[in-house]
Order: C-alpha cells, then sequence, then structure tokens
C-alpha cells in the first residue's frame, strides 16, 4: 500500500521531486527568506552607474562640441531622432521594467547605492524630456509603468529593486519638469518660441535667451 501511494504521488517521499515541487511553491507564491530574495533579485549598479553616466557624456556634451560642419547631423538627430531614438529606447525601458517583478515583498527595497543614483538619472531624464521635446511620450511610458505595477499588485508581485530604481527616477523627473515649467511659466520671450499646449522649453533656449546674452 505504502508503495503504490509513492508510486502515484513520487513527489510525497521527500525526494527530488518534492524539492523541486517546494521550491516551484516557494517561488511561485513568495515564501522564500529575505537572503534567498536579495540573492535573486541583485540591483544592476555597475548597469545603472554606465547607463547614466553614458548618457550625460553624449546628450549632454554633444550639444557643446556641435559646430557649423555638423549641421546636417544636427539636423537628422533634431527631426529624425525621435523616430529613431526616442521611441524604441522608451519602448526597450518599459520591456525592461515588465520584468523588474518578483514574488517577495522583501526584495522590493532599494540599496543605498541605487538612492544615491536616483539624483542623477532623474535629472538626466529631465534634460532629455525637456530639451528633446518629447514630454508626451514620457508621460505615456510613465503612466503605463504605473498601470503595470498597479495589476502586477493583483497578483502579488512586486518590484524588484532595478523596478523601483527606474520608477523613483522617472517619478524625479515628473517633479524637475513640474518645476521647470513652472518657474518659466511667465516667460514673456519662452511663451513666444514654444506657442503650442503643451509648454515645456529647452534648457539650450533658456540658456541662449537669458544666460549666454548677457555676456
Amino acid at each position: 500500500m505504502e508503495a503504490a501511494r509513492r508510486r502515484q504521488h513520487p513527489g510525497a517521499a521527500g525526494g527530488p521531486g518534492a524539492q523541486l515541487g517546494a521550491s516551484f511553491l516557494q517561488a511561485r507564491h513568495g515564501s522564500v527568506s529575505p537572503d534567498e530574495a536579495a540573492r535573486a533579485a541583485p540591483f544592476h549598479l555597475d548597469l545603472w552607474f554606465y547607463f547614466t553616466l553614458q548618457n550625460w557624456v553624449l546628450d549632454f556634451g554633444r550639444p557643446i562640441a556641435m559646430i557649423d560642419s555638423f549641421e546636417l547631423l544636427y539636423y537628422y538627430d533634431e527631426y529624425l531622432g525621435h523616430c529613431m531614438w526616442y521611441i524604441p529606447f522608451f519602448l526597450i525601458l518599459f520591456m525592461y521594467f515588465s520584468g523588474c517583478f518578483t514574488a517577495s515583498k522583501a526584495a522590493s527595497l532599494m540599496p543605498g547605492p541605487a538612492l544615491l543614483l536616483v539624483a542623477p538619472s532623474g535629472l538626466y531624464y529631465w534634460y532629455l524630456v525637456t530639451e528633446g521635446q518629447i514630454f508626451i511620450l514620457f508621460i505615456f511610458t510613465f503612466f503605463a509603468m504605473l498601470a503595470l505595477v498597479l495589476h502586477q499588485q493583483r497578483k502579488r508581485l512586486f518590484l524588484d529593486s532595478n523596478g523601483l530604481f527606474l520608477l523613483s527616477s522617472f517619478a524625479l523627473t515628473l517633479l524637475l519638469v513640474a518645476l521647470w515649467v513652472a518657474w518659466l511659466w511667465n516667460d514673456p520671450v519662452l511663451r513666444k518660441k514654444y506657442p503650442g499646449v503643451i509648454y515645456v522649453p529647452e534648457p539650450w533656449a533658456f540658456y541662449t535667451l537669458h544666460v549666454s546674452s548677457r555676456h
């Protein structure tokens, strides 16, 4: 009788089948220890640090080094870059974000280095949104991320450290954009330059009109 029950339920006797089934249930329902959860979803400090540093060097340093011989390159970057660069960029970020969920709530924490990187990361996205004039694309991506978080919470899935870092960076970006617009809301010169419904002045336009013109 005991042998028959073991043949019918191979995982009930504590063998490899039982261990594999228990491991699967723990991973599915989040019943793992905090140490195991931390090892399962580490914060990619090297990736985010290099990513932020590279973006700052390439995007912020490029207009400074721009000269007349690169006018054609500037045209392609200014007008075609929205379709060839910004849309795939935010799509890839959202696809990466969709995989940053864990079944363990204990893993839904940001380490100290991640908190330090939120400020430069959010500041870079602010520059990208304002200088690239892609506020609509940014806010659509941000709301899609929030909707995904709410949807995954119904399944008892939580953001890991990398997802929290990305969402925090976007939230800081939205705050900086709001402060930037509020500060320049009554600027008559920039109002004429950006007459559309969505008023988000470019930082280099502000620098050209109000800073460099004084020297």
